[in-house]
């Protein structure tokens, strides 16, 4: 069971990556897939865009100017998180700070693996998205605040834009927990059903 903070409403400037067709490998390579937890998958997130060669930060990325740390919202371009299935990529963006990411279309795999992991992905229309980046290149600290119980993305005009989440899936990360969780949750329950009823099994060693 993995604990995490409850999701219900988050308020933030985004972080725009128009980029499309941004795949996992891209998100975090290959070559930081051996660990099986998520230490140091902030410095490793987009790390063949995020450093030179000799290791040294790209200033012009977009992650390493200043003014974007302590976004939670990653704005990004079409199709994202496509490539090969890995739960390391929501790891990776969700251990940099990030809550959500907004695009106009996600890979399958993606989506669910960061449903499953607490990471919000909300789907708009490409003509929202074009009208997302619109808004952040108009005032690159404006606000947007997500409300994940009403569905809402409400933008800095007041105006907003509905998206859909699976049901189970949005109910998970608005408690902050996982399908361990739950099910661990009801577990009064589970007992009070297994003890109505014989093991399927018998537990009892021959003589």
């Amino acid at each position: 069971m993995i604990a995490r903070e409850p999701f219900s409403s988050v308020t933030s400037a985004v972080v725009p990556f128009g980029r499309n067709d941004i795949d996992t490998d891209q998100i975090i390579p290959a070559r930081f897939l051996k660990t099986v937890n998520r230490d140091g998958l902030a410095d490793q997130l987009f790390c063949d865009w995020r450093y030179f060669s000799d290791g040294s930060p790209n200033p012009e990325f977009i992650l390493n100017r200043p003014e974007m740390a302590g976004r939670s919202v990653l704005l990004a371009g079409d199709n994202f998180g496509c490539g090969s299935s890995r739960e390391h990529a929501p790891w990776a963006l969700m251990a940099w700070g990030f809550r959500a990411v907004i695009s106009s279309s996600f890979a399958d795999i993606f989506r669910n693996n960061a449903l499953k992991n607490g990471l919000l992905p909300i789907v708009v229309s490409a003509e929202d998205l074009e009208r997302l980046f619109a808004i952040v290149e108009a005032d690159p600290a404006a606000p947007f605040t997500i409300e994940l119980e009403a569905q809402e993305l409400r933008l800095p005009d007041g105006a907003a834009i509905g998206f859909v989440v699976d049901a189970f899936a949005r109910r998970m990360i608005l408690d902050g927990t996982d399908e361990l969780g739950y099910l661990l949750s009801h577990e009064p329950q589970i007992s009070a059903y297994e003890a109505t009823h014989p093991p399927r099994v018998s537990t009892v060693q021959p003589s």
